[in-house]
């Protein structure tokens, strides 16, 4: 009996180094169930962000300057449509949005295994659908960060971005693994099915939600809306900066994004089943960002931790381009990928929170679009700059560019005193009634 007695009294010592603490958010009901549909929503995106291009690059043997306007495509949209979809965000509910968003991506995807099937599927096809996509992330995309400012206080906003991130790290290292097997089991195309049912789960746990929005703002004048908001950003120094710094960082991020699988399977050689292997170390650095970057953030300042972002990931991609085609390229590419889910964290959860935390709650919505809409303009062209430099160049000068010029964005960054000087966040002097 009294071995019995230890060894349940080791378990409730165990158990209890994982209890939450009393004030840990996902104590609170309403964000819990946020919290799990990114969750879920996250393991689905890494069946797609591996199937998809994965389908193009060995199903249909798309050449690079064709990955480059698949991956461009998703944020062709965010140029078209994000400027009004802020103005049309503050008029609305968000959350109903973010809901019908993930529903529209979960029909999208199952586009393609259908269109497999009647062997019709094409690259001008998944280029639709990356459209489709990245229309929605525009749309519900923006809608889903608002929602978090209407459940998390404005002071734990880097600590919701760290646990929002710790959700997507989940699924990143388990994601992967489940992703390749997937494929290698039905294809490509097919497994994306698996994101469909899961975008659905997620959808039907946000529908439940109950959010307090408060009154919605609805400008009379829509184009007045607009220049209201692009005003905002142009008028507050830490939101141009930041805007500048992060769009050149999107700029490198998509032009190594575009090589990436191009790089594995036809440099390194490895099958469908080894990427999505590889791709677990992504979900590592995230996971260990993800838990340590709210203390980084404390330790260092906010705007510190951001620069720091983008040098973790400069040093992540000069490495993959310098990878043998040995056992050793597959380890340096594997550590690319960590080094970028690192870096990648610790720039979003400061730069996210920093941006809502200085944006009064009747702008939300068209602050949010319009910092969206200015970091991804160099995105567009990152993605082709990268597609031009694999096909012309060599799939390794893509990545050693994005790898050289975030080191140097790195130096620049830490030069502007608005970031390298921001080291919490800032408090908003009340709400003034912006129209």
């Amino acid at each position: 009996m009294n071995r019995i007695s230890s060894a349940i009294d080791a378990v409730r010592r165990a158990g209890s180094r994982f209890a939450l603490a009393p004030n840990d958010l996902l104590r609170d009901r309403i964000y819990r169930r946020l919290w799990t549909s990114i969750l879920i929503s996250s393991f689905g995106g890494q069946v797609t962000m591996l199937a998809l291009p994965l389908t193009a690059a060995v199903l249909l043997r798309a050449s690079p300057t064709q990955m480059g306007m698949l991956t461009a495509m998703e944020v062709v949209p965010f140029v078209l449509f994000s400027l009004p979809a802020g103005v049309w965000l503050d008029r609305v509910r968000k959350l109903p949005v973010y809901v019908v968003g993930e529903s529209v991506i979960a029909v999208a995807v199952t586009s393609v295994p259908l269109a497999w099937w009647f062997g019709v599927l094409s690259i001008d096809w998944l280029i639709a659908i990356a459209f489709v996509i990245g229309t929605v992330n525009t749309i519900a995309g923006s809608a889903a960060q608002i929602v978090l400012t209407q459940i998390v206080p404005r002071e734990r906003l880097v600590e919701a971005h760290a646990k929002n991130a710790l959700a997507n790290s989940s699924a990143e290292v388990a994601g992967p693994g489940a992703a390749g097997a997937l494929i290698r089991l039905f294809g490509a195309p097919l497994a994306l099915v698996a994101d469909a049912v899961l975008l659905t789960i997620s959808a039907l746990i946000l529908s439940g939600l109950r959010v307090q929005e408060g009154p919605r703002h609805a400008p009379s004048h829509f184009v007045q809306a607009m220049r209201d908001g692009l005003r905002f950003v142009g008028r507050n120094r830490l939101l141009l900066t930041m805007a500048a710094v992060v769009g050149v960082w999107q700029m490198c991020h998509h032009a190594a994004l575009v090589v990436q699988i191009l790089f594995a399977t036809r440099v390194l050689g490895l099958s469908a089943g080894a990427v999505g292997l590889c791709y677990v170390a992504l979900g590592v650095g995230t996971i260990v960002a993800s838990a340590i970057g709210h203390r980084v953030s404390r330790r260092i300042g906010t705007g510190p931790t951001l620069v720091l972002g983008f040098a973790v990931c400069g040093v992540g991609w000069t490495l993959a381009a310098l990878a043998p085609e040995s056992a050793w390229g597959v380890a340096a590419f594997a550590a690319m990928l960590t080094l970028f889910g690192i870096g990648a964290v610790l720039i979003f959860i400061t730069f996210l929170a920093l941006r809502q935390a200085v944006t009064p709650a009747p702008l939300l919505g068209r602050m949010t679009s319009t910092m969206r809409w200015l970091i991804l303009l160099p995105a567009g062209p990152g993605a082709l700059l990268g597609g031009w430099l694999g096909e012309h160049i060599g799939l390794r000068a893509a990545l050693a560019f994005a790898g050289a010029t975030a080191l140097l964005l790195a130096a620049i960054a830490w030069r502007q005193t608005v970031i390298r000087g921001t080291h919490a966040l800032p408090r908003l002097e009340g709400e003034a009634s912006v129209a």
